[in-house]
């Protein structure tokens, strides 16, 4: 099993949640679409050869954002990785892979 955490604006948390769900995330037991999110404020500033969905180059930006959890059994890892990129809105959207120990 793998915790899936990514970092989006609030304009895609729904589309890029969609996309993943669809791709196997988010099932635990008898229940579908689980996540937990919070907002929170994202740092960074675009630089030569970057086309940055919010803000311009060489300039640091602050921006609200929501980190998004959720989790998915490892076999499924590539396709959500592929519905992340293609529903999120950056160029290098923010996001990691954590492997989770089950104990019985």
């Amino acid at each position: 099993m793998l915790k899936l955490i990514y970092y989006v604006p609030e304009s895609h948390i729904e589309p890029t949640k969609l996309a993943i769900f669809e791709a196997g995330a988010g099932g635990v037991g008898n229940y579908e679409h689980c996540a937990w999110q919070v907002l929170g404020i994202g740092q960074f500033k675009p630089v030569k050869g970057a086309n940055p969905f919010v803000g311009a180059l060489d300039t640091l930006e602050q921006i609200p954002e929501w980190r998004v959890e959720t989790i998915l059994p490892e076999e499924k890892a590539s396709q959500v990785q592929k519905a992340l990129k293609a529903s999120h809105p950056y160029e290098e959207p923010a996001f990691e892979f954590i492997q989770m120990i089950q104990i019985e």
